[in-house]
């Protein structure tokens, strides 16, 4: 199992599966939220102390957590725990504004192999269209977290508590996949504008349509065919000088 899929097991499938099935069983929404709460938190809590310079980002996402399940217990408002996933959201948006730049371009260069990740550098060292296309997109990564955080905490606070745990699955779904259209639709057509084209991870130009008419013939020096057939009778020439007598 690689980290994508077990980040989405455990932050997000497990912690579904927890609190519907201690509703069913009878617990109530706050019980069944917390429950729900412990396996990411204890999750980021391992990732941070496996690593011996904890980043930012990782204590930031542990911070929020941990705080929203505190004020859920002292609040005893279920909501506070709701909103959870529109905070982190909503910093992630902010994040990839203030990177937009670099992010896409980082993000990718971190998954890729050595051997490709010489190509995608070289990509950016070489091709001013690419970064340009790279910045672009990072900021509609950005603006689409930040709707998705507002669209979050309006649930969170407005709709039945037992029905937002579900829709902030569906809305990370939706999200993520209509991200991923913008981004390769636009990305390819931005780069096909400036003649180039990503195959992969390499950078290539982009093969220009050949004209479906073919060019009209240039001029040239060479005089038109003679003309065939017999010529004209040649008229008699007079002669001034008359007939001799």
């Amino acid at each position: 199992m690689n980290r994508l899929s077990r980040t989405l097991l455990l932050d997000v499938v497990a912690p579904l599966a927890v609190f519907y099935g201690l509703r069913a069983a009878g617990a109530s929404p706050l019980a069944a939220l917390v429950a729900g709460a412990v396996l990411p938190l204890a999750g980021a809590a391992r990732d941070l102390a496996a690593r011996r310079r904890p980043d930012g980002v990782r204590l930031f996402v542990l911070a929020v957590m941990a705080s929203t399940v505190a004020a859920s217990l002292i609040t005893g408002s279920p909501r506070a725990l709701l909103v959870r996933s529109a905070v982190l959201m909503a910093a992630l948006g902010v994040f990839l504004l203030l990177t937009r730049r670099s992010f896409l371009y980082t993000a990718a260069h971190t998954v890729l192999p050595p051997d490709k990740q010489r190509i995608w550098q070289d990509n950016w060292d070489r091709h001013p269209p690419f970064r340009r296309v790279l910045s672009l997109l990072g900021t509609v990564w950005a603006a689409g977290c930040l709707l998705d955080a507002a669209i979050r905490l309006t649930l969170a606070l407005t709709l039945p508590v037992d029905s937002v745990p579900a829709l902030d699955a569906a809305l990370l779904v939706v999200t993520l996949i209509l991200l991923m259209l913008i981004q390769r639709t636009f990305g390819r057509a931005y780069l096909n504008r400036h003649g180039l084209r990503l195959r992969g991870v390499v950078l290539e130009p982009y093969p220009q349509d050949r004209p479906s008419t073919p060019p009209p013939l240039a001029r040239t020096g060479t005089p038109p065919p003679a003309r065939t057939g017999t010529p004209p009778p040649a008229r008699p020439r007079p002669d001034s000088a008359g007939p001799r007598p």
